[in-house]
C-alpha cells in the first residue's frame, strides 16, 4: 500500500504508547498529527468531514507503527478488536462517525477481515492541543 510505518511517539503526558496483556495489545489514544505537529481544528467550525477522515486515516498509520513496535511484525495480529474515536467537533456537528471511518477504512485495507472491529465514536469539546481527532485501539495477537 505504500505506507511508510512511523517510529512509535513519545508520549506527552504520563502514560505509556501500548500495554500488551495476554494476547491484547492496547494502544493509547494518537492524535492526528500533519508534518509531524497536532492537526488543529474543529469538526463543524473550521474543518470539514472529508479532512477530518484525513486526519483519521493518519491517525490510523501512527497506530499501526505503534502496533509494530509492540508485536514486531503486524502479520502477528489476528484481529483488530476494537477502535475508539474521540472528534473535536461543535455542540451541532454530527458526523463523528463519518471521521472514524478514516481509520476503520484504513485498518480494513490493511488487514481484511481481521480489520473489521467494534467501535465508538465520539463527539468532544477539546482534545489535547487543539487536535482534531483522538483515536486508540485494541488489537488480538499471536
Amino acid at each position: 500500500m505504500g505506507i511508510t510505518l512511523p517510529p512509535v511517539a513519545v508520549p506527552a503526558a504520563a502514560y505509556v504508547p501500548f500495554v500488551r496483556t495476554g494476547n491484547l495489545v492496547f494502544i493509547s489514544g494518537h492524535i492526528a498529527k500533519r508534518d509531524g505537529k497536532p492537526w488543529v481544528g474543529q469538526l463543524g467550525r473550521d474543518m470539514d468531514t472529508a479532512t477530518g477522515a484525513q486526519a483519521a486515516r493518519a491517525i490510523a498509520i501512527d497506530l499501526l507503527g505503534t502496533l509494530h513496535a509492540a508485536v514486531g511484525d503486524l502479520n502477528k495480529v489476528e484481529r483488530i478488536v476494537k477502535v475508539m474515536s474521540l472528534v473535536n467537533s461543535t455542540g451541532t456537528f454530527t458526523e463523528q462517525h463519518l471521521v472514524t471511518n478514516g481509520c476503520s477504512e484504513l485498518l480494513g485495507a490493511v488487514f481484511g477481515d481481521k480489520g473489521a472491529h467494534a467501535r465508538s465514536a465520539f463527539g468532544v469539546a477539546q482534545i489535547p492541543m487543539g487536535a482534531c481527532v483522538e483515536i486508540e485501539l485494541i488489537a488480538q495477537v499471536a
